[in-house]
Formats: C-alpha cells, structure tokens, sequence
C-alpha cells in the first residue's frame, strides 16, 4: 500500500486508516459501490468524515485503495526465475481481483475513471505507478541472470499481466482455472526473453 500524502495537523493514525479501509471494503460487499458512502464508512470505522476526506479525495479513491492494494504490500517474489516470479505475481493479482469487494468495486469504479481524468490521473499516480515501480525488481534480477535484455518495456508487461487478469475476472466474469497464472507467465516469459 503506497502511504497517503503527509498532510497538515496530527500524524496519520495507522489504526484509523485500518478501521477505514477495512469499513470501506466490508460495505462495498454488503451495499454495493453506488450506496456505499463516505458517513457509512466513517460511522463504520468510528471516525468522523473528515478524517476520511484529509486522507482521500473521496469515495472512488478509499475504495480503490481498501479493495486493490493488498498486493502492493507483499514480499516481491523471488523463485530464481522470471518465469515463476511472474507466475506468483499474477497468482496475487487474481487472487485480489477474486476477491467479493473487488466484484463489487469494479463496475462503480470504471464508471467513474472513465467520468474523471483527474480521478484516473491520481489513481495512475498514487497507486500505479509506485506498485510498478516495486516489481522492476524482479525484472532487474531477470536481467542479471540473463533472462531478459535491458530493453524490456516493464510498464506494459505489467500491463499485459494486469489486463488479462481484469479481463478474465473483471470484464466476461470467468473464474480462472488453476494454471492461468502459470500459462500467462510462461506466455510473457517467452515473450521478452533473450534470443
């Protein structure tokens, strides 16, 4: 999880944004992404509604933040190959994306990044990109073993992985089977390695 923006005032209470992001995915699945609201979160959480929007800009951001960051915050993989570093990077996002409150956010959240550029330009910026930036580890190691040469676009790999994922779970609803990781890592493996 990348940490919110220091703001003005008190430190960020790390129990309270706990209290929050777990009120926010718990009432994603009970009421869904259009009834959840901010006073439901905050009266959930035991905070006031001002504590939330100090630290999200509001609904769409806590929700995406609560629901898809759980990833962002595991051990980066290292089997010894790219391949099945991959395999276990994928196994994560499909396990997030499986998830009920990820069922139940996606739809409201599409919705409102296809509404707002500055929604989708903060979400990019705040979440994206740092969680991007923390797997060219395992790009870089795939490197000095001589997987992969230094030319390896590592934004639209990442992409590539995320959007057949989202896909599949997201967009036509089908459960992976239990080799999907396994057979996309493989894929893009083969795909970037040195020839």
């Amino acid at each position: 999880m990348t940490p919110s923006p220091a703001g003005r005032g008190r430190p960020r209470d790390e129990r309270s944004h706990a209290a929050i992001t777990q009120a926010a995915a718990e009432l994603i699945v009970e009421s869904g992404y259009a009834a959840m609201s901010i006073g439901a979160v905050a009266a959930r959480a035991g905070v006031g509604k001002d504590t939330i929007y100090r630290r999200w800009s509001g609904k769409p951001e806590l929700v995406y933040e609560a629901v898809f960051t759980a990833a962002d915050t595991t051990d980066l993989p290292d089997t010894g190959t790219l391949e099945g570093d991959l395999t276990t990077v994928v196994q994560s996002l499909i396990e997030e994306f499986s998830q009920p409150e990820a069922a139940a956010a996606i739809p409201g959240l599409l919705a409102d990044f296809a509404a707002d550029p500055e929604l989708r330009a903060t979400i990019r910026s705040r979440f994206l990109q740092p969680a991007k930036e923390r797997l060219i580890e395992v790009f870089d190691r795939a490197g000095q073993r001589g997987e992969t040469g230094a030319e390896v676009p590592v934004d639209l790999v990442l992409d590539t992985l995320a959007g057949a994922v989202f896909f599949h779970l997201g967009i036509i609803g089908e459960q992976p089977g239990p080799d999907l990781a396994r057979r996309l890592a493989a894929m893009i493996a083969k795909g970037i390695e040195v020839r």
